[in-house]
């Protein structure tokens, strides 16, 4: 297996033309892009307490909803109960 340096490297861009170069950019460019995205990591435990957390909330919302709905049933004269 050949050890690739930065020395070499840059002695090999020296001898490149311009459209080849143009073309080592754009595969640089590439690779900040894919690195980027392939070091975020999903941390399930953290879905989890977000799933939670809104359950929770939704629950919250759904009970005084009801609620409010009752209210406005009563007031017009119509009956509901809710256990």
């Amino acid at each position: 297996m050949t050890v690739i340096t930065k020395e070499y490297l840059k002695q090999e861009l020296d001898q490149f033309n311009e459209q080849q170069l143009k073309q080592v950019a754009d595969f640089i460019a590439f690779i900040k892009f894919q690195t980027r995205f392939s070091q975020e990591t999903v941390d399930i435990s953290q879905f989890a307490n977000l799933y939670q957390e809104f359950a929770q909330e939704d629950r919250e919302l759904a009970e005084a909803g009801i609620s409010e709905y009752a209210d406005l049933l009563n007031s017009e004269g119509k009956v509901i109960r809710i256990s």
